[in-house]
């Protein structure tokens, strides 16, 4: 199975851990019924979730109701332990965009009985990435990015990282002082709203806009 990330200027690196970020986008709070939390919501992939360019999200057979969600991942590039938020910049290898493909029915069910999502969130193909833009095309800032998520031809959700709830900067600060990141972690940073049903035989487009995106099939 291949676990390499690679970017825009020929590098690659590794993957290693997944840290997701939930209900990070207002709006898309409001359309799950939530409020926004006291505290980054995080939850992890497996490196098994990660599906590149091309492939094939499968949805396991014990589920009848698959969900995109349409994010910004930040690959980081170094070390990267309980630093401040206005030093996070340094610690970016590059941006890429991904999705994550979530089991609906089954974290509805976790939810209700207070157990963890790991299999409605981490099952095999669950998180896609894009090809990485590296981040030196910035010039030590974080910029902003603008999402979307087209299903079958069609635009589902559109996004912009502007809308954060918490911020590239704070999400790397937060993620640093409780778990450390180390090169190839991948951060996927919430979704905005617009998320739904994705089927056997759909294909989906997700774009960084202007950057780079990633096409893929539906089992």
């Amino acid at each position: 199975m291949n676990f390499t990330l690679k970017f825009d200027n020929g590098n690659s690196i590794e993957i290693g851990s997944i840290f997701c970020i939930g209900s990070n986008y207002s709006k898309h709070i409001k359309e799950m019924g939530g409020s926004k939390p006291d505290a980054p919501v995080i939850f992890l992939k497996p490196r098994s979730a990660y599906l590149e360019n091309g492939g094939v999200i499968k949805i396991p057979e014990f589920s009848d109701l698959c969900h995109h969600e349409l994010e910004l991942v930040v690959v980081i590039g170094k070390h990267c332990s309980n630093i401040d938020k206005n030093e996070s910049y340094k610690y970016i290898a590059g941006y890429a965009v991904g999705i994550d493909v979530t089991l609906r029915d089954i974290q509805n069910s976790a939810k209700q009985k207070g157990q963890p999502w790991a299999v409605a969130k981490g099952f095999v193909t669950s998180a896609p990435i894009s090809q990485v833009i590296s981040a030196d095309r910035f010039e030590g800032k974080i910029p902003y990015f603008e999402l979307r998520l087209f299903l079958n031809g069609n635009e589902k959700q559109h996004g912009r990282t502007r809308d954060m709830e918490r911020s590239v900067p704070e999400l790397i600060e937060y993620l640093s002082k409780v778990f450390t990141l180390n090169p190839g972690d991948c951060i996927f940073t919430g979704t905005p709203e617009g998320v739904g049903q994705i089927k056997k035989g759909d294909k989906l487009v997700a774009e960084l806009v202007g950057f780079t995106k990633i096409e893929l099939t539906v089992e």
